[in-house]
């Protein structure tokens, strides 16, 4: 396990959450002596509760902010681990990537339908996605078929795509704007092109807080947004992993995975569309940092707390404009 000095100080996880809500309970005692939170607070103390068990479960490194929602004024917060240390977001930041396109279009500077070209060069060879595995370019989508693929299954060309419309200087500019300096593409020689860059766990919880609350982005794209990241293909091996197709349409979410890091932030709403859980959940240093996969030591953790935390506000109601989600039938063809 990789330590930083906070752990080495006895100032980890534990000791942050403990100071958000008071003293933490055993998770085990918490989980055992209420299986329904009825208010705000108690349920932020469940999820602290869960929280500090799978974290530290998994070890390493963990950097989050999670808050409960509270219809009798501010949310509640239930985690607050070095929730203002900026670091590498990764695929977490395809979400401020997508904010700032949605912009323009809100703008009247672009529009959903308009057309951008696949070209062999700007394929990200091997990257996560789908484009890669075409085999056939040039081609042509539209910028929401980009945006389609950029938050669901994290298509690597994608972003590339996107700043072919919104250069990484305009997508700062505008990030900024919107109150979240900190959450930042990293700029390179060609203007359209950027890694994903950095933010941290609050603005990142902040950003989405802003969605659900309707003063990020129009009506129009904020449902179109969250209907993405609520989607069944969306990231399924972390926070969603082990609920049922109703349940995983109530969570909005986006993960990021890059070198030894696996993050994942998002939204849980309650039964009548209202977020009700917003989360920002950063980690590294866990053992395995060559597995991808569902079984990493993070990506465990957070599917561990994905139900308790849907569990811990199920009975809580959320706040601001409910977002339902259309069905979705399978469908064999034809």
């Amino acid at each position: 396990m990789r330590l930083n000095r906070r752990t080495a100080l006895g100032l980890g996880t534990v000791a942050t959450v403990g100071t958000v809500l008071g003293a933490a309970a055993p998770a085990s005692a918490a989980e055992a002596t209420e299986t329904s939170p009825t208010t705000p607070a108690r349920a932020a103390r469940r999820v602290a509760a869960v929280f500090t068990k799978h974290s530290t479960e998994a070890g390493g490194n963990w950097q989050a902010y999670v808050s409960v929602a509270d219809p009798a004024g501010a949310p509640v917060v239930a985690v607050q681990a070095d929730a203002d240390r900026r670091i590498e977001a990764y695929s977490v930041n395809k979400i401020a990537v997508a904010t700032a396109v949605l912009d323009k279009v809100d703008r009247g500077l672009l529009t959903l339908d308009q057309q951008v070209e696949v070209s062999a060069a700007i394929v990200v060879p091997g990257g996560d996605g789908i484009f890669s595995l075409d085999g056939a370019y040039p081609s042509r989508v539209t910028i929401g078929h980009v945006l389609a693929n950029l938050l669901t299954v994290s298509d690597d060309t994608a972003v590339r795509l996107c700043g072919l419309v919104a250069p990484a200087a305009e997508i700062n500019s505008i990030l900024v704007a919107k109150g979240f300096p900190n959450t930042q593409v990293e700029p390179v020689a060609n203007p359209n092109r950027f890694f994903l860059g950095t933010s941290t766990p609050r603005e990142t919880h902040d950003l989405l807080r802003a969605l659900v609350a309707g003063t990020l982005l129009s009506p129009a794209s904020t449902t179109y947004l969250l209907g993405l990241l609520r989607s069944p293909v969306a990231f399924t091996d972390g926070i969603r992993r082990t609920m049922s197709s109703d349940e995983r349409a109530r969570v909005a979410t986006k993960a990021g995975w890059f070198a030894d890091a696996r993050h994942e932030a998002g939204v849980i709403f309650d039964r009548s569309g209202a977020a009700v859980l917003t989360y920002a959940l950063f980690a590294d240093g866990q053992a395995n940092p060559e597995d991808f996969g569902a079984t990493h030591p993070a990506v465990q953790a957070r599917a561990a707390m994905g139900p308790k935390f849907l569990a811990a506000v199920d009975r809580i109601a959320g706040v601001g404009t409910t977002f339902r989600i259309t069905a979705r039938r399978p469908s064999n063809g034809g």
